[in-house]
């Protein structure tokens, strides 16, 4: 296969200049990615990643550059081209193309998305805030996951979306930075737009690590449908995460308690019957008697 020395630097420049183009959206993505972070380590890391990417595609770049405007005469002279015949070209005949008219799509209404309302800490709960420190606006939150079980290092074990009843208790972890304790924070965990539980306290976690907010309501409290967990710091809405839960909640059996009612006891109380009184019996009268007289 013969290959052409023109073709060749030209296909080598073409592609140094794409490799060059990656990397440096590459590098580009990374430092983006490196603004998320939370922990200082790993975006320096990120950071230095993407500044290698840019390094290789300048270089890159640079030795298309040179390939484009010294590769052939380098090559040539090493490689002394040889003439090749060429052949006349002959006139033909080029057929005209007919434009056929085309139909024109009629334009078609289309829906402007709704205007979303930010989240809102209610009035009851901030009426409980005893934060003193101003909260700082460049404080992050990251996005939560819900799990039923957390582990020693306050990560999520087997954290999901869906939760199936009975529920019991579920955590909403997170990772946090740039925060400052005396800072007032709260949780709201809502039900179909509905506030069911929220808690709201100081924040004393320092500025970055892993926290997390749980509840477990009664089993009959968890019923089936869409959770929405909202993190506030002050007033300011941070980040809000969503799981849902299905099946009936066991409903509660009433538990017998025995009950003790006084019944009434008959007493005998002995009473005295008063004897009848004594009734005085007629006295013998002496009737005197005439006797005969002889």
């Amino acid at each position: 296969m013969k290959i052409e020395i023109h073709s060749t630097v030209l296909t080598f420049v073409i592609l140094s200049a794409i490799l060059a183009v990656v990397l440096i959206l590459r590098s580009i993505s990374a430092i983006r990615k490196a603004k998320r972070l939370p922990f200082f380590f790993k975006r320096q890391q990120m950071i230095s990643r993407a500044i290698r990417l840019i390094f290789i595609a300048l270089i890159l770049a640079g030795v298309g550059g040179l390939m484009y405007g010294y590769g052939e005469k380098v090559i040539y002279r090493y490689f002394p081209p040889t003439p090749t015949p060429t052949q006349t070209p002959t006139i033909t005949m080029t057929p005209t193309i007919t434009m056929t008219p085309t139909i024109t799509m009629t334009p078609t209404i289309t829906n402007t998305p709704s205007i979303t309302n930010t989240p809102s800490v209610p009035g009851s709960v901030e009426a409980l805030f005893e934060g003193v420190v101003t909260p700082n606006p460049d404080a992050i939150f990251s996005p939560i996951q819900f799990a039923q079980r957390m582990s020693d290092a306050y990560l999520p074990v087997n954290p999901a979306n869906d939760f199936a009843n009975p529920v019991g208790k579920l955590y909403g972890a997170f990772s946090y930075n740039n925060m400052q304790d005396g800072m007032q924070w709260s949780a709201l965990w809502l039900y179909q737009g509905q506030l069911v539980y929220y808690e709201t306290s100081v924040w004393n976690g320092g500025s970055g690590g892993y926290g997390y907010t749980e509840w477990e309501p009664d089993a009959e409290s968890w019923l089936p449908g869409m959770y929405e967990v909202q993190i506030f710091i002050g007033l300011e809405w941070k980040v809000s995460g969503y799981f849902t839960v299905t099946g009936n909640p066991p409903t509660s059996s009433p538990t017998p308690t025995l009950t003790l009612t006084p019944t009434a006891t008959q007493t005998q109380t002995a009473t005295r019957t008063p004897l009848p009184s004594a009734t005085r019996w007629p006295t013998l009268t002496r009737t005197p008697t005439s006797a005969p007289t002889q």
